[in-house]
């Protein structure tokens, strides 16, 4: 709150007094604590080494040998709810986040906007004298939001952040990652063959950020909230750091469970009676329907798998594991120069996961995810014949579904689960040297990630807001745990929490907890009214492994009704469970609109998913208004070269261009075939339209592979052709690689030339890119995507 003028103003300034009280900048307390919040991504509790994993995590464990860690620490399931509980102090249904960005909805609980009234820490503390930085992962924009067009409301910087360098969405390929500083977008600052990694960089920026302050205010405390993406898709790390874990995992995924715990049991994180969950616990599940459990949600066991994919599989986790520790080395440089500026020992550091380990690479694993979204199953002989390749720019890999159970040892199930620990019992370590006593401890209470920020404003002091940005604030709903940071045997006060996500239930209260059996976000699996519901003593069966639904009837219904009485206090209603296709096809207010043709300009910025024309299966055409420069060899030869259009990237796209004279179009189908159609006159010097038609005539024998012929125009001339184009069912990219005209930066669309390619020896005026038909989507594997992005 700004103080009241107390000077005096008369006619004559020499006969005023000044006061600059009201319009000093904020001031934290003398020797006020900075905060760094730092984010790992599908990071299950059985992955790190201070957990009983086996990857090697030495700096998080500096952390934790520092401070103090957290064995029943819970999250929601899903990233983007996850972020926005632990930025607010509040349920994420309750705050707008009920799912991810990407599929909000017109419900106070869906939205994807997180209210005004329910501020976040960056705008408690800016207000009281912190700096504020956000680096890295954000995915608490919505996807009608993430463009240059929209209202920036809920980018970082309105959001009390006072620098940002990241990515708005909920992935980023760690090589060519899809940058926004600030306000607006940029180009990584150098290329992999240069040593980019994304994981690097963003280490670099927070140190850059507190510098660039401590220069001029040494004293003046900052928070910052520092997401790296890591554990997220696709597990990108060069060769030499996934080497480190050659052989590592050769036992398989069902041995690293029965090996990480027992390392948790002699680490004492948890009971030493505790059981190890079933490898698929659901698997003889059959709804009311009569539907079984999905296949994509059920794992291979190991001993059923050939030599050769058992060989592919390890290679994937141990590119998992290398990234991990990559990012793990980054985070430790930033670690390094806090205790060398000395500002270590007085940072308080909260790092954790947003979700347990992901499903998404379904029982096989991925090489290239994209060929999963597009509906397209990834076969063993396509991961060997790239296995040396894991982890490099070209692929987008994930691991399969085995490794998320054995990374969410011991519990059941992984990230989208919001009824089951495999979702939401994750990593959480809290150092503070200068404020908490605890060195290398565990701390066994229940603790939900939005009791976080209401802990941290214990520690610093700050009574919970009534008043934000001149907006009146609702309570907070986490319990701080501030009692027990200095003694293990202190009560959080904290007897209840709700879960809810993508048709999934759960309800802890009081060391018992009750959750329904239903997939995650499924196609009409089961009515929620028929959710048979299990009960756990999870005090003692931490793992879910002894249901006691029939022995304790009575505790059941109450704890069922304590569930709906939560939901409506919090905004857990209503439960959605629509269908992947239903779900799709909800009205969503883009800015485009539903405009069949757009315009696009040279250098502007690129135009990503959300925003972009959405051209996929549909006839298509691309026109590009040029003047070309007459080349030395007469004013008839053209002397351009470069990029007209380009949507996508080296793993799925298409792009016109000019080279060596000639106009080009390439339809690079998920990488794996680049069909090229090539004019059979050159491009002469003058004023042309050059562009590119696709007339869909059907789909490949699959039924939904779009096939059409393709025709190169200059001016009204068809000058070349191919027949039988295959397209994409679905789109190329989720996060960045969209549309861009003059350039084609980063990882190229196509091998034929090298990025960025600029246009020159010309001018473009305009492209105009239409469409006709109507559109086809794999609906299905559409949401899957988009659900894998959080």
């Amino acid at each position: 709150m700004a103080a009241e003028f107390t000077g005096k103003v008369s006619v004559d300034i020499r006969d005023s007094t000044p006061d600059w009280a009201p319009f000093a900048e904020p001031r934290a307390p003398e020797g006020a604590p900075n905060v760094l919040y730092v984010v790992w991504d599908d990071t299950g509790i059985g992955t790190w080494d201070m957990y009983g994993g086996l990857v090697e995590m030495p700096n998080l464990k500096r952390i934790a040998d520092r401070g103090l860690l957290l064995s029943q620490f819970h999250t929601t399931a899903l990233c983007s709810p996850t972020r926005a509980s632990l930025l607010t102090g509040r349920n994420a249904t309750s705050v707008g986040m009920a799912t991810i960005e990407e599929f909000t909805d017109g419900f106070a609980n869906a939205s994807g906007r997180i209210p005004a009234d329910c501020a976040l820490l960056s705008e408690v503390l800016g207000e009281r004298g912190w700096n504020t930085y956000a680096v890295g992962k954000w995915h608490l924009t919505p996807l009608e939001e993430a463009n240059l067009a929209a209202t920036k409301r809920n980018w970082p910087l309105a959001r009390g952040f006072e620098r940002f360098y990241g990515f708005l969405g909920g992935e980023a390929d760690q090589w060519y990652p899809n940058l926004v500083y600030d306000n607006h977008p940029v180009e990584p600052p150098y290329a992999p063959e240069d040593g980019y990694h994304l994981s690097k960089d963003l280490a670099d920026k927070s140190i850059e950020f507190i510098r660039d302050s401590k220069v001029i205010a040494p004293d003046k405390p900052w928070f910052m909230y520092l997401c790296p993406g890591c554990g997220h898709a696709p597990h990108h790390v060069s060769k030499e750091w996934a080497d480190r874990y050659r052989g590592r995992f050769d036992m398989g995924y069902e041995k690293y469970r029965e090996i990480v715990l027992e390392n948790q049991k002699r680490l004492g994180l948890i009971p030493a009676d505790t059981e190890l969950s079933p490898m698929n616990p659901y698997s003889g599940e059959v709804s009311a329907e009569g539907l079984p459990w999905p296949p994509l949600d059920t794992v291979r066991p190991w001993d059923s798998l050939g030599d050769d994919e058992k060989r592919l599989f390890c290679r994937m986790a141990e590119v998992f594991a290398g990234f991990q520790s990559y990012t793990d080395a980054q985070l430790g440089r930033l670690l390094d120069y806090l205790e060398e500026s000395g500002q270590l020992d007085n940072t308080m550091i909260v790092l954790l996961s947003d979700n347990g380990a992901s499903g998404e690479g379904g029982p096989n694993g991925s090489v290239n995810e994209y060929k999963f979204f597009n509906g397209y199953a990834d076969k063993v002989e396509d991961g060997l014949e790239k296995i040396d390749q894991l982890g490099s720019p070209e692929t987008y890999n994930h691991y399969c579904l085995g490794w998320a159970m054995a990374f969410n040892t011991p519990y059941k199930l992984f990230k989208r689960y919001a009824s089951h620990e495999g979702g939401i019992a994750d990593p959480c370590l809290i150092s503070w040297p200068d404020g908490i006593a605890a060195r290398g401890e565990i701390r066994d209470h229940y603790i939900s990630v939005s009791d976080i920020t209401p802990t941290v404003y214990e520690c610093l002091g700050i009574d919970p807001p009534l008043l934000v940005g001149g907006v009146p604030q609702r309570p907070l709903e986490g319990t701080s745990f501030r009692p027990i940071l200095d003694d293990p045997d202190a009560a959080t006060g904290k007897l209840t929490q709700f879960y809810s996500m993508l048709g999934t239930r759960g309800i802890w209260h009081d060391g018992w907890f009750a959750n329904t059996v239903h997939p995650a976000a499924p196609s009409n699996w089961s009515h929620f009214d028929d959710d048979r519901w299990e009960l756990f003593h999870i005090a003692r069966d931490r793992s879910q492994v002894h249901d006691l639904a029939a022995a304790r009837p009575d505790r059941l219904d109450e704890m069922r009704a304590l569930w709906f009485e939560e939901a409506e206090k919090y905004g857990g209603l209503p439960l959605n469970d629509l269908d992947m296709v239903s779900a799709f096809l909800r009205y969503r207010p883009y800015l485009t609109g539903a405009r069949e043709s757009f315009v696009y300009y040279p250098d502007a910025a690129e135009v990503g998913p959300g925003a972009a024309l959405e051209m996929r299966g549909r006839s298509f055409s691309v026109l590009a208004e040029v003047s070309i420069e007459a080349r030395d060899g007469g004013p008839a030869a053209g002397a351009a070269e470069g990029v007209l259009f380009a949507h996508g990237g080296r793993l799925g796209g298409h792009t016109l261009f000019v080279q060596d004279g000639f106009l080009k179009y390439v339809y690079n189908f998920l990488g794996e075939e680049e069909q090229v159609v090539v004019s059979t006159e050159p491009v002469t010097a003058g004023d042309h339209v050059l562009g590119v038609r696709f007339v869909r005539t059907g789909a490949a024998d699959d039924q939904f592979t779009p096939l059409g012929d393709t025709t190169l125009y200059i001016d009204d001339r068809a000058v070349g052709s191919l027949t039988g184009m295959r397209l994409q069912p679905a789109m190329f990219s989720g996060v960045g690689q969209g549309i861009r005209i003059g350039r084609d930066p980063g990882q190229s669309v196509s091998a034929l030339y090298r990025a960025p390619f600029r246009f020159r020896g010309g001018t473009i005026a305009k492209v105009v890119a239409d469409v006709s038909g109507e559109p086809y989507l794999d609906l299905e594997r559409e949401i899957a995507r988009a659900f894998s992005h959080d």
